[in-house]
């Protein structure tokens, strides 16, 4: 059984800083693309920043120069280095990876989702 779990959320006042992490376990022959995503109150779960298994990433707008993606392969962790928080970075941030388990066929699987909090 495979999953993905979610550390580093919380609360942080605006211009402060978060790492978030992701650490995908169970029986895992190998992780493509990884990523994580947000929802914040109201709205949709949009994109924030993914990784290939090769490294190279891709932003949403909003987060490009205060937001760094990246991952440890021989631990099969993901991680989100968030600089300069904004209120309107609040939302809950869920990891995402799309994963061959032993034996089955590649599937995308999420995490639980920490809680962001920025507010002074």
């Amino acid at each position: 059984q495979v999953q993905l779990v979610e550390s580093g959320g919380g609360l942080v006042q605006p211009g402060g800083s978060l790492r978030l992490s992701c650490a995908a376990s169970g029986s895992i022959f190998s992780i493509n693309d990884m990523g994580w995503y947000r929802q914040a109150p109201g709205k949709q779960r949009e994109l924030v920043a993914a990784i290939t298994s090769g490294g190279s990433t891709n932003y949403a707008d909003s987060v490009k120069g205060r937001f760094t993606i990246s991952r440890d392969n021989a631990e099969n962790t993901v991680y989100l280095q968030m600089n300069s928080l904004k209120p309107e970075d609040t939302a809950v941030y869920y990891c995402n990876a799309v994963i061959l388990p032993h034996g089955l066929d590649f599937r995308e699987y999420w995490g639980q989702g920490t809680p962001v909090t920025v507010s002074s």
